[in-house]
């Protein structure tokens, strides 16, 4: 059965009718959040009771907003591991490490969540299409999704969206336009065409659900530590339906007494070349402002004016966190750093965050004894391959192959 109360506005509050199709506020245009009756799900199911259900992020059934007999448009989404990072702790100088590996999703990173329920939710609301501006990863997410429902997408990124995100929109059947700029580009265009042509506009925050999604990633983070929450969470931050998401997640596990320590410090991740929520931190400002000229390899993180802004600075000042950026360098070292000590190829995204890690516990603001969390949030094989050492070629005689692996192994 569904637990949930109404649609609510996060900036207002004005209250939305469940069960339509909605975007943004009625009143004021502000970002929408399902709330639930939080009462009648602590009644409904046990934390003993969870553990006897299946994997996968609709295990959550009274935290997700299913209608009565809704079937999810599901790929197996959901339940990835949260990986404890012994060498790396050691390394960087904290007390306990973990990486949550979203990578593990169907699509290759967190965006399967989000998508998967934003889907699941258009589909039942009998939407014509959905279109879609995307970075990469969340254009495949949707099209894939898309391909299982029946309901056909429409994908706009930006030229030089990495090839293996276009390609899976592309081999799911979704129709994938390019345009000069970012993502934002694609964003504006896609709310003029999108009206006109009698589909969806599916872009990240402009709907309730995909949000939705992406917060069962923090309802399994508190199950995996046994409804313990970490010191620290290392978020790397593009439009941060994640962020946001796993704040609320938090927020609903201490309403029904689940969890009863502190939310983390959340900590935003952003590259150099494309910070508006650092930059909208360091400024002390309510809300972000439009990035000009957004610059970084790592594709998520190329957003320069996400619309959760406002909610993103709110969670950093509430939960005692801040907001960081790093360079493409230190991305990329902190890339080969993960593969080599732990065996994790994350997306560089993700190594941004580690990144940032590095950074703050150098300057002291995380301590030694700290429990960090890094949301690893897709899988590196998706993007091309950093900068790496060529292969040593073996040839010639038994003797000359012997000294030369020697050489490369310092034997």
């Amino acid at each position: 059965m569904s637990f949930v109360s109404h649609i609510e506005c996060t900036v207002c509050g004005k209250r939305h009718e469940a069960g339509r199709l909605l975007t943004v506020c009625e009143a004021c245009g502000q970002m929408l959040a399902v709330r639930y009756d939080l009462a009648r799900v602590a009644a409904a199911v046990t934390k003993d009771a969870l553990q006897l259900r299946p994997p996968g992020m609709y295990r959550f059934r009274e935290l997700v907003p299913l209608a009565d007999g809704e079937e999810p448009v599901a790929l197996g989404e959901g339940s990835t591991p949260l990986l404890e990072l012994p060498r790396l702790a050691a390394h960087v100088g904290v007390g306990r490490l973990w990486g949550k590996d979203e990578g593990q999703n169907p699509t290759g990173s967190f965006k399967a969540r989000g998508l998967g329920m934003a889907v699941t939710k258009a589909r039942t609301l009998g939407v014509k299409g959905l279109m879609i501006p995307s970075a990469g990863n969340a254009g495949g997410a949707a099209a894939v999704y898309g391909a299982r429902a029946g309901v056909p997408v429409a994908v706009v990124v930006p030229r030089g969206t990495p090839e293996a995100a276009v390609a899976e929109a592309i081999i799911a059947g979704a129709y994938v336009f390019t345009v000069d700029g970012s993502i934002a580009t694609a964003g504006r265009l896609i709310a003029r065409v999108a009206p006109a042509v009698g589909w969806f506009d599916l872009a990240t925050l402009k709907e309730p659900y995909r949000l939705e999604g992406k917060k069962t990633m923090g309802l399994e983070l508190a199950e995996q530590l046994d409804w313990d929450t970490p010191d620290v969470l290392m978020y790397p931050t593009g439009g941060g339906t994640g962020l946001v998401g796993i704040w609320k997640a938090y927020e609903e596990l201490a309403a029904m007494g689940w969890v009863k320590s502190p939310p983390p410090r959340f900590v935003a991740v952003q590259a150099e070349g494309c910070a508006p929520v650092v930059k909208a931190w360091e400024d002390k400002a309510e809300t972000t402002a439009m990035w000009e000229n957004p610059v970084t390899h790592a594709a998520g993180l190329r957003v320069p004016g996400p619309f959760a802004g406002r909610q993103m600075l709110r969670i950093l000042r509430e939960s005692g966190g801040t907001a960081q950026a790093v360079s493409e360098d230190e991305i990329i070292a902190a890339q080969h750093l993960l593969g080599r000590l732990e065996g994790i190829w994350t997306a560089p995204e993700s190594a941004a965050a580690l990144a940032a890690l590095l950074r703050l516990r150098a300057m002291g603001e995380v301590g030694p004894r700290e429990r960090v969390v890094i949301m690893l949030t897709g899988c590196g094989f998706k993007y091309p391959a950093p900068p790496l050492p060529a292969p040593v070629h073996l040839e010639g005689s038994e003797s000359a192959i012997l000294d030369a692996v020697r050489r490369a192994i310092g034997a």
